[in-house]
Order: C-alpha cells, then structure tokens, then sequence
C-alpha cells in the first residue's frame, strides 16, 4: 500500500497537473489496491472541502483532454474521492505534523511518497518535521519541484540539509519534461540506431538547437515568477537536461545511474563564460504588448504581481559549446520564451552541407539535412532529405521522412507528470535529475545570472506573438543558420 502525500496540495500545480495525473493512472489502474491521497496546505479545510477542490481540478482536465477522462466515469471519481483526504499544516509547525503522522500509521501504508509541489525555502522545514516524526523510513521517498534554489551555492546547501534526513535514492528531483515519451524516445533513436552514431559528432553537425516556446504569458505566478525569471525557471533545467541527452556519450547500460553519468559529464563540459562572452553569447528579453492569435495581451510589467520596473527576463537565447572531442566547435542554441508566436518544443539536429554540389549552384537555396525532434505540442521525428522534383530538369527539394507517434502507435499517450509519478513510486530514478546534475547545471547558469546582474541596459524588449528579440536572430546568423521558423527558400 502507498499512501500520496502532496504538500501544497491546494496550489496551481497540485490543481492542473498532479492531481489529474494521480486520477489518470487510478482511472488506468497503475496505482496500488489499497492507495490513498492526502492533500496537504494551510489553508484550513475539512476533508470534503478539499474533496470538492479535487473534483474541480479532475473534472477539468477531463473536460480539457480526452486522454485524461478516458475510462472515467461518475463511479470510478466518486471511488478516487473517497481515497482522498486532507490535512492542514504550516510547514514551519511541528505540532501540524502529528495528526499527518496519525493518519499515516493508521492507514497501514508499507511506502510513502512525499510530493513537495512548493516553493524551495520550504523543503528543509518539512523534509525536517518529517524526520522528526519518523515519517522518512527507508521506504519513503521524497519528490521535489523545481527550481531547486536560487544558484549553485543555495542549491547544495539545500541538497546538503536533505541528505541529513534522507539518502540520495530516495530524493525525486523532478523535471516533467523528462517525462515526455518523444524525451524517452531520444534515447532510443540514438542508441538503438546504428546509423546515426556515425553522424553524431562535430564532422557532421553543423549546430543544435533546442527551442521552448510558450504563448502563454506567467498568468496567477506573477510574484514567484518576478523572483526567478526564464533562465532559473527553463534553461536551468529543461533545456540543460534535453541538451544533456542530445550529447551524452552512450552509457554502459540503461540503468538510471549508468544514464546520469554520462549526462553529468556533459552539463561538466560545457564552456563557462567570461563576463564578455556573457554579453556576447546570450540574449534576455521581456514581453510587451502584443496579441496571441489575434486577442490583445498586456505586457509583462502590467502583469498582477508584477513590478512596474521589473528588469526580470521572459525570454532567453544562449549560444553554448560543449568542450570535448565529440562536440568541440558545435553551437548548441538554446531558446526559450513566454508570450512567443506559437507554442512548441522542438530539438533540431542541422547537418553540415554536401562539400561540393555536383547539381550546380542555380538551385533554390535548401537547408541542409536536418532532423527536427517535436515534443510539443505534437511528437514527431522529421528527417529531412534533398529529391528531385518532378519534371524536366534537375531541381532539388526537401521531403521529410515523418514519423507521426500519433499515428503510429494506438497505445493510450501518458502525460508526464503521470509517469514521472509511477516512477517515483516504483522506486526508478531513470528519469529524475541527480544531486551532481543539478550542481553542474547551476554551475554553469551561474556565471550568467552574475553579469547580467550587473548589466542594466542587456535586457531587450519584444512583442508578445512574435517570436522574441531580433538579436536572438543575430545569435545564429553570426554562425550563418537561422532558427527554424525564420528560414525562407529562395
């Protein structure tokens, strides 16, 4: 038996992602026979209070996604909500840990999964008051959300206080975007493919480009956001751990540790810059107003919660370089951005052009070979190939090779939040990010924020529905390549 407890159980995350993703795999039947969910907050709620609050949230995402409400019917969330119960705490009251306690020895669970869903100056005080009340056996494991601390400095003394109260394989650093299948699928696109290992190196690629675009703006976390900003909140870790796979040598074997290894070697590899190359390699902006799909939308300092002044960044774009022999000289452009034109997530691999064209130079001015890795909001493999178009004469054109994961297989799709959770509770930390990860990744970031801290005049504007400062252009055009949705054919 596993008993759920999410702390912050109240929250936005806990309402749009965990707790539809908890009913998704009780609707499926991934979870124990005798599984229960405790909410946890400040808020002083009763167990049907916060049951009406679970319904809310599931009968939501229902509505907003099939793959959610699928097998659900009224019987089978009437049998989730009486699974579920609640539990007032102030994180920083050790007495509110006592009725918690109680609940939890009562329940006669063999296993606990703590999800801490709030903000980072909190999981010492409770991974603290769960010690304290013997709540953090050796089958007790811990889930924690991003970001974990401000920088490198704040993210190892957190790590540290942890490691006082739990051992490192039972500590569950999150990422959802691990959690992707198309993620999961890189993995096995390169290791189980011979013919691209050959090509996966710095003679062949031209650059790579790892790209997050959100048409949303920060909605209801205006003063969270104002205090993080888009390089603690994206690049620090979704963007570094996507990168990380692209460009991790082949582990020994796919066990989680043998994985993280190789993509700790990686995040150690990559060339730290100097307050020059700072300025000279990275690019931060901030929305203003604009429209997305056609409805007017405010800027990011007339956000709720938002300063009026705020200097804090929505949109970055860095050029990196990995040093070492595999990657030496590549750029790896790492993009990402609120209020953007369109919302996606995409990896593209640009191979280097043909040396020579036997087929002359008046041709329509082609990319070179490309493979485009979609996660969002589809997922999909593009490799893209030069043919002949048909007709008289020799005339090039692009096709893709498309592989549609959608179409290709009719398995039910699973939402990340829902494996990383199943994961967590079957105790495989494949996909969830090591202790020396995180180190290395805020080792990097953090000569970044530094200069930019004392840069009043870097931060650029940008208005919402495009796609981000032109110097986030400029980026590549220095390395003569183009973003994707900028490349226009002759």
């Amino acid at each position: 038996m596993t008993t759920f407890v999410l702390f912050g159980g109240t929250g936005d995350l806990a309402k749009r992602k965990i707790i539809p993703a908890l009913y998704s795999a009780f609707v499926n039947g991934r979870l124990d026979a005798n599984f229960s969910f405790i909410g946890v907050a400040r808020e002083a709620l009763d167990d049907a209070d916060f049951r009406q609050r679970v319904l809310a949230s599931v009968s939501a995402s229902i509505e907003g996604s099939s793959a959610n409400g699928g097998g659900s019917t009224p019987a089978t969330l009437q049998a989730f909500l009486a699974l579920t119960s609640y539990c007032k705490i102030d994180a920083r009251e050790a007495a509110d840990f006592e009725p918690l306690k109680q609940r939890i020895d009562t329940s006669g669970a063999n296993a606990a999964l703590f999800y801490l869903a709030t903000g980072p100056d909190l999981f010492i005080p409770v991974v603290q008051q769960l010690a304290a009340h013997e709540l953090v056996g050796d089958n007790a494991r811990v889930v924690l959300e991003k970001p974990l601390g401000r920088d490198a400095q704040s993210a190892r003394e957190i790590n540290a206080a942890l490691r006082t109260y739990l051992k490192e394989k039972q500590i569950y650093r999150i990422d959802h975007y691990l959690g992707k299948e198309m993620v999961q699928n890189l993995l096995v696109l390169r290791f189980a493919n011979s013919f691209l290992e050959p090509l996966w190196n710095r003679k062949w690629i031209q650059d790579v480009q790892i790209s997050i675009s959100e048409q949303v703006g920060v909605e209801s976390r205006g003063d969270f956001y104002d205090h993080t900003g888009a390089l603690r909140d994206m690049v620090q870790n979704h963007l570094l751990q996507l990168l990380s796979i692209v460009a991790m040598e082949p582990p020994v074997n796919a066990n989680p540790d043998a994985i993280r290894d190789e993509k700790v070697k990686v995040l150690r590899g990559l060339h730290k810059f100097t307050p020059e190359e700072v300025s000279k390699h990275t690019v931060r902006g901030q929305y203003r107003a604009g429209a997305i799909d056609g409805k007017p939308v405010i800027s990011y300092q007339a956000e709720p919660g938002v300063p009026a002044a705020s200097r804090t960044e929505t949109f970055v774009a860095i050029r990196a370089e990995i040093d070492n022999w595999r990657w030496a000289g590549v750029p790896f452009f790492l993009r990402t951005g609120k209020r953007m034109a369109s919302r996606s997530a995409e990896i593209t691999i640009n191979f280097k052009p043909i040396p020579y064209s036997i087929f002359g130079t008046n041709q329509r001015n082609l990319r070179s070979n490309r493979l485009v890795i979609s996660l969002q909001p589809e997922e999909s493999v593009e490799l893209f190939l030069k043919t002949k178009e048909p007709g008289e004469g020799i005339r090039l054109s692009d096709v893709a090779l498309n592989l549609d994961f959608a179409e290709a297989s009719t398995s039910r799709r699973v939402e990340s939040y829902e494996r990383l959770l199943l994961d967590a509770m079957h105790g495989d930390l494949t996909l969830f990010v090591r202790d020396d990860e995180l180190g290395a990744a805020w080792d990097w970031i953090d000569p970044i924020l530094s200069a930019w801290q004392g840069d009043s005049e870097g931060l650029k504007s940008y208005i919402s529905g495009s796609w981000g400062p032109a110097a986030a252009s400029y980026l590549l055009a220095q390395c003569g390549s183009a973003w994707g949705e900028e490349y226009v054919e002759d």
